[in-house]
């Protein structure tokens, strides 16, 4: 009885080059299939997600709501914080997408970092109104339980950062002595803290800090021209 060819398993180079071809086409097909499968299931969690405006769900739902089977989703997850993680990656890829397209809509580095700063600033401040759980929610708890799984996450966003930062140190807007993507990541990290701490609240009297606040801030600390 001929042994079963794993599809995953790449044919020698001596083999003949029918062999090769219809094994990288069944790889192919496979792998295309994976993605299919695990597009279906994080397209379901994020309907979920945006229904309660909440990460309080279970994998079942999502199964459910998928019309896939448990034993496929346990295939590609290892459970629901795997799933949650996919999502909050792809939300972050997302985010960085947007991030720039608005930095690049002004003339200046100084300012395509400020409208960076300010709008990365908007996206993680709690509102109940915006349905961000993946970055109120969910994104805090993972920095504290996992926080190697947050520095990859957080990867494509401290990398658009660096990239701005750099462009302010070439137009001579960096104080001396401070290294781009050093200062990108204190300026990153500052400011999603700033912002995720920063609650929605009923006191009519409170003043809660702004995206202007928090770049202003964050300027004088890494800007030539002290936040002007």
């Amino acid at each position: 009885m001929a042994q079963k060819m794993d599809p995953t398993v790449s044919v020698p180079a001596d083999e003949p080059t029918w062999k090769q071809r219809a094994v990288e086409r069944s790889t192919k097909a496979a792998k295309l299939r994976a993605e299919q499968r695990v597009e279906r299931f994080l397209d379901a969690a994020q309907a979920i997600i945006s229904e309660k405006s909440s990460t309080d769900f279970t994998v079942q739902e999502v199964v459910d709501r998928s019309r896939q089977s448990l034993r496929s989703f346990y295939q590609h997850f290892d459970g629901k914080h795997e799933l949650l993680l996919a999502l909050f990656e792809d939300a972050l890829r997302r985010a960085s997408d947007q991030i720039r397209a608005a930095a690049e809509g002004k003339s200046k580095p100084l300012d395509r970092l400020k409208a960076a700063v300010e709008l990365l600033f908007e996206l993680c401040r709690p509102d109940p109104a915006a349905r961000r759980p993946l970055f109120t929610d969910f994104a805090p708890q993972l920095l504290i339980s996992h926080p190697a799984e947050v520095k990859i996450a957080h990867a494509p966003l401290l990398a658009l950062y660096t990239e701005l930062m750099e462009q302010v140190e070439a137009a001579g807007g960096l104080r001396s002595g401070t290294t781009p993507r050093r200062a990108a990541a204190l300026t990153m990290q500052t400011v999603m803290f700033v912002a995720q701490a920063n609650g929605v609240t009923d006191d009519e009297a409170a003043h809660p800090i702004t995206a202007e606040e928090t770049w202003d801030f964050c300027a004088r600390g890494f800007s030539a021209t002290k936040g002007k």
